[in-house]
């Protein structure tokens, strides 16, 4: 793989679904159906996908692509693979509040190694680049070429007084006992993908999610976490969680920087 081709088709393809998306969003009477699983849909979702799939499939015609958006890609039994959700966060978006991302992410041998997390409506972008590594993007956001940036970095916690950042629209229970297990300092919530990148910011120390989650939701902000010095690891067992499994199903999971004292479940 070209990680330099890689990484500038990725992050221009995210900026034009992200364009597309707000295009939508400013419109009072956009479209918003339910999907099989009664999970919703939006023509936002739908039209950010045709601009992403179309993007990577002319670029890289020889990796297997996976987004949430084509049921047909879900079949697939790949361990190296393209993988994308046009629009992680459709609840928050459909109710105005913001925290929803363009995420588009490279597996290969079941770790995400390459990907791109856009939040349109905050203008912020984050981006593994070619050496592996995780930038913040400012600036315009220009297509043609990454804008100014500055690496980013997990902070160093303190266990005695955590930063923990959860889900806006699927925090429950199981997930406040887990967290009382820790010392916290400040619980934030926050929607979509954009709770990997306020780990790999070092905004926050640790998000563990109890509740089911697909491969398409995790493997950008996974892949942008790792280059920020980060894990994502299983809940039942810690260890490293791995993509390109049956129906791209996530188990429960942790992600935190280094240094934070996990707690058993």
């Amino acid at each position: 793989m070209d990680f330099e081709k890689l990484t500038t088709v990725m992050r221009r393809l995210a900026l034009e679904a992200g364009d597309k998306i707000m295009e939508i969003y400013a419109d009072p009477d956009f479209e918003v159906r339910s999907k099989s699983d009664e999970s919703p849909v939006t023509e936002a979702d739908e039209a950010a996908d045709a601009i992403i799939s179309a993007g990577l499939r002319a670029a890289f015609p020889d990796v297997a692509l996976v987004t949430e958006e084509q049921s047909a890609s879900h079949g697939q039994s790949v361990s190296t693979f393209l993988i994308v959700d046009p629009l992680d966060g459709t609840k928050e978006f459909i109710k105005r509040r913001g925290d929803f991302t363009v995420n588009i992410a490279y597996v290969v041998d079941g770790t995400p190694i390459r990907g791109v997390v856009y939040a349109p409506s905050k203008d912020r972008l984050f981006i593994t680049t070619a050496d592996g590594t995780s930038v913040e993007e400012t600036g315009d956001f220009p297509k043609a070429a990454m804008g100014p940036n500055a690496p980013i970095n997990v902070a160093t916690p303190d266990n005695d007084a955590l930063l923990v950042v959860a889900s806006k629209s699927h925090r429950d229970q199981a997930t406040d006992d887990y967290i009382n297990k820790y010392n916290v300092k400040d619980s934030k919530s926050a929607g979509s993908s954009l709770k990997f990148c306020l780990i790999a910011t070092g905004e926050a120390d640790i998000y563990p999610r109890v509740g089911r989650t697909m491969e398409w939701d995790t493997a950008a902000g996974h892949a942008v976490l790792t280059g920020a010095g980060g894990y994502v690891v299983r809940f039942d067992n810690h260890e490293t969680l791995q993509y390109g499994k049956h129906d791209f199903a996530n188990p429960f999971f942790i992600a935190y920087a280094p240094g934070v004292d996990l707690q058993k479940p």
